[in-house]
């Protein structure tokens, strides 16, 4: 199966889901033009309290739509946008991508993965028991986030449902994601 891009979604505000929209613009440094988090500096309202000088590495948020088939499987009831991603996918492994792997979408955008996102308590009051849900756990026990995966924009360009994902790997030793 091609790894494609399934749903774009924004928010101008910092609302839990994002609506659909037919495209949207992906803007070197910045992120997602419209959307709540873009700029250069963190806009996550928990991270910008503790540091608001931090470099923004959640510019983009990606969500696999197979976990959305898993949640569903399990009771959820999910959709593109609905837990706030940017872009939705299909067909390609966010979650084992490596560290600075860089994903182009469309003709023209590219992105380069900058870690995993954690989900936070907010997700339970969207739906009991989500939280739980998105927490994978490792041979160890110890728990793997499952929320997608967040980057920043390289190479700005417009993204929409239907565009082609081609995964460019980094060069030398791959650095597995941890929470940004």
């Amino acid at each position: 199966m091609p790894a494609i891009v399934t749903a774009v979604s924004r928010s101008k505000g910092h609302t839990f889901g994002k609506p659909n929209v037919p495209a949207i613009l992906l803007v070197a440094g910045l992120g997602v033009e419209g959307d709540a988090h873009m700029g250069a500096r963190v806009k996550h309202r928990f991270h910008a309290m503790r540091n608001p000088l931090a470099p923004n590495l959640r510019q983009v948020h990606l969500m696999h739509e197979e976990l959305f088939d898993e949640l569903r499987q399990a009771g959820f009831h999910l959709w593109p946008g609905a837990i706030g991603e940017n872009v939705t996918t299909r067909g390609v492994d966010l979650l084992a991508l490596p560290k600075a792997a860089r994903l182009r979408l469309g003709a023209e955008a590219v992105i380069e993965i900058t870690g995993l996102r954690k989900p936070c308590k907010q997700i339970d009051a969207f739906q009991p028991g989500l939280l739980k849900a998105v927490l994978g756990r490792n041979p160890e026990g110890r728990p793997i986030p499952k929320g997608g995966v967040m980057a920043i924009v390289i190479n700005g360009g417009y993204v929409k449902a239907g565009d082609a994902i081609l995964v460019e790997l980094p060069a030398g030793e791959r650095r597995p994601l941890l929470p940004v």
